[in-house]
């Protein structure tokens, strides 16, 4: 069997703990027998990010600008534990954000669905797909613990020297203090990337903040989103069929819930954050959901949109076996070769994918799958009426490529 051939290499970005291992097992299962894999190999996991001074993560980001199309391990963001248990240099910032802030654009987040796992939700009969925006706010936030009494300031000083101060807080104790930021040409990136989404998907685009009480930070996005919206997109979707809307964020998690789905929401990007992992686990797991930050340069980053799986980590570190779920790590690598595929124009490539996932989705629906799936799947029998059988991660990934392989019509013995 001739393997696939790649033009241009992917920006491949490993990672941390237990989806560290998954995603060498990934490659080595379901990639390397059919793709002739070309990859410039960035390591982002802790002890690397702190022996480099986490100069790999900035290095990794400027290696998608240049070749257009990366993938990326869930990586660990070290707190005080983390600080103590890899003995770091310091508590470096989230990656994402890192690498986020240097791309720009926009994270898109859509949950894997497939007949045998039902939403939590019973009214929700389509994904919902979160448009995350990939720049500033907490992620860029500088932070200052306030040490005793006194007043605190909001100072900017423009071009000419000029100096504005605005009174934030004054302190009769002890406190903490955040200073985040954005600017217009992000969001109005942001803006547009989701209106190209929607429109590319046909589906209704929902925005929604708290500009009732921001009234001057996250009014600036509502206002954006509208005078976009206006100027550039409102005959675009009256064309479609399709509408854009703005409400508060507290409205909208109320009318999410009561919807059957189907649309795409744009929020913030701390909102984004949460609320992805809410509509991933309401629709079945962390780990059946796809996320790409595509760039309004035309760069995209493909990844898992939940973290690196610790108490696996551990467990497997005892020699234990374990069940975790690699669905979203595989759509990661597949939906990284096929934008490859589709930039480089290899139809061959964008096939194998397409295949992959399916593969992927058939072996849950044969009733063969992970720990966390097997028990939301009703009575224990799944659509096509195969009995639930939960497997450890080696095993499931075997008969993913049994099944591709079924489906491709290869013969497993030649």
């Amino acid at each position: 069997m001739e393997k696939i051939k790649m033009k241009t290499p992917l920006v491949e970005i490993d990672g941390d703990e237990m989806t560290r291992i998954i995603w060498g097992m990934i490659k080595d299962e379901l990639i390397l027998p059919f793709v002739d894999l070309k990859t410039e190999y960035y390591d982002l996991g802790l002890k690397n990010r702190d022996n480099t001074d986490d100069k790999v993560t900035v290095e990794s980001a400027e290696a998608i600008k240049r070749l257009g199309v990366g993938v990326k391990c869930a990586t660990i963001t070290p707190n005080e534990d983390r600080m103590s248990e890899y003995n770091l240099k310091k508590k470096w910032k989230s990656p994402n954000g890192t690498i986020r802030a240097i791309l720009d654009g926009t994270v898109f987040r859509t949950p894997i669905v497939t007949p045998s796992i039902k939403p939590s939700v019973k009214s929700w009969h389509k994904p919902i797909t979160i448009a995350r925006h990939a720049y500033g706010d907490i992620y860029k936030a500088t932070e200052f613990r306030v040490p005793t009494e006194g007043k605190a300031e909001l100072l900017f000083t423009d071009k000419n020297g000029n100096e504005t101060r605005e009174t934030i807080y004054d302190f009769e104790c002890p406190g903490v203090l955040m200073g985040q930021y954005n600017k217009d040409s992000s969001i109005s990136s942001f803006a547009r990337s989701c209106f190209n989404y929607a429109l590319s998907t046909s589906q209704d685009l929902w925005f929604s903040a708290k500009d009732t009480i921001s009234k001057k930070y996250d009014e600036t996005f509502k206002l954006t989103f509208q005078k976009i919206y206006e100027e550039e997109y409102k005959e675009k979707f009256e064309e479609k069929g399709i509408t854009y809307f703005y409400t508060l964020i507290d409205d909208a998690v109320a009318r999410v819930i009561r919807s059957e789905g189907g649309f795409v929401w744009a929020l913030k990007n701390y909102d984004g954050d949460v609320m992805s992992d809410m509509v991933s686990t309401a629709f079945g797991s962390l780990a059946m959901m796809t996320s790409v930050l595509s760039s309004p340069d035309g760069y995209y980053e493909y990844e898992a949109a939940h973290g690196t799986v610790t108490r696996h980590y551990y467990r497997y570190l005892k020699g234990e076996v374990t069940s975790t779920n690699p669905m979203a790590t595989i759509f990661a690598w597949t939906g990284a070769l096929r934008k490859r595929g589709e930039l480089d124009g290899i139809e061959s490539l964008i096939t194998f994918a397409d295949n992959m996932e399916k593969a992927a989705l058939d072996t849950i629906e044969d009733g063969i799958m992970t720990k966390d799936l097997s028990s939301l799947v009703e009575g224990g029998v799944t659509v096509s009426g195969k009995s639930v059988k939960s497997v450890d991660t080696a095993t499931f990934l075997k008969a993913i490529k049994a099944k591709y392989m079924e489906n491709s019509n290869i013969d497993p013995k030649k």
